[in-house]
């Protein structure tokens, strides 16, 4: 199974141009690929896109016929007209989808930070070796409170997972149509997107902290690639942000994926965003 995952920074290049068909291009051109997490899609938000601005999840869907389109926004607000703006992640997968979960990410006061409502969007796909949860997120860039605060819930979701699955028993849930129908949710897991810190930092250490279980994900990256140091995902082809090249995208998988990753690739060529697109590759 191939996932990749990319910030596209709602279609805008290292140029400063956005230009979504561009996007779209470069997403072909980076080969073949299973699932596909995007963050930073927008509808609507002229601010953003200019004055024509696009559906860009309706886009994006129609660009890649043969996979299903989930969308979990972020920011929901209106615009001036009244129309309504969002901002969030994008996840298509050609591979058939389960249950799909929308997870609100904390957000605690931080007086005097900027900072928008973030989201995590789940989708249980059903892979070749067997059901596995696809996580896409996008955590905050200015708040280190908020940052800790959604990790220790990325944390939480699995931990959450893990109980369930261990505390299950025959019989649980209901088979019935309707919404109280039990569908599969299993422990393997794999969550990607734009974590806003660096190998090193203390919100990386704190993703992969053990708890008394141990470590709810590990890094695909030292899992494939041992101590080599990770490729950089920003500060690229003359993007204005950031200063220096460093990763802050990354694959986390559960313990049970840990000996089952083949591949991290990430393509530095690219300037169709400031950010660099990743390809995560499992057997």
């Amino acid at each position: 199974m191939k996932v990749l995952s990319w910030n596209i920074q709602w279609g805008r290049g290292a140029d400063g141009e956005v230009n979504l068909p561009r996007t779209i291009a470069a997403i072909r051109m980076l080969g073949d690929f299973d699932v596909l997490c995007l963050q930073e899609v927008a509808v609507g938000f002229a601010g953003l896109q200019g004055p024509a601005p696009q559906d860009q999840v309706a886009v994006l869907a129609a660009a890649f016929p043969g996979y299903s389109a989930h969308f979990a926004a972020g920011v929901d607000v209106p615009d001036e007209a009244g129309r309504r703006n969002l901002f969030g992640n994008l996840t298509l997968s050609r591979l058939p989808v389960g249950q799909v979960l929308r997870h609100s990410l904390p957000r605690p006061l931080d007086a005097g930070v900027p900072s928008m409502p973030r989201v995590c969007l789940e989708l249980v796909v059903d892979a070749p070796a067997g059901p596995v949860r696809v996580l896409n997120t996008h955590l905050e860039y200015y708040s280190e409170l908020q940052r800790t605060a959604q990790i220790d819930a990325l944390r939480s979701l699995q931990a959450g997972v893990r109980e369930a699955v261990e505390n299950a028993t025959a019989g649980d849930g209901r088979e019935d149509d309707s919404p109280f129908r039990s569908w599969p949710h299993p422990l393997s897991a794999i969550v990607c997107g734009d974590f806003n810190c660096e190998p090193g930092s203390q919100a990386y250490y704190h993703m992969t902290l053990a708890g008394e279980a141990g470590p709810e994900w590990f890094d695909a990256w030292p899992a494939c690639y041992g101590e080599i140091p990770h490729l950089s995902t920003v500060g690229l082809n003359g993007a204005e942000w950031p200063d220096r090249p460093y990763c802050c995208d990354f694959f986390f998988v559960s313990v049970d994926l840990v000996d089952k990753v083949d591949a991290v690739a990430v393509n530095q060529a690219t300037a169709a965003s400031d950010h660099q697109p990743v390809m995560l590759t499992v057997f």
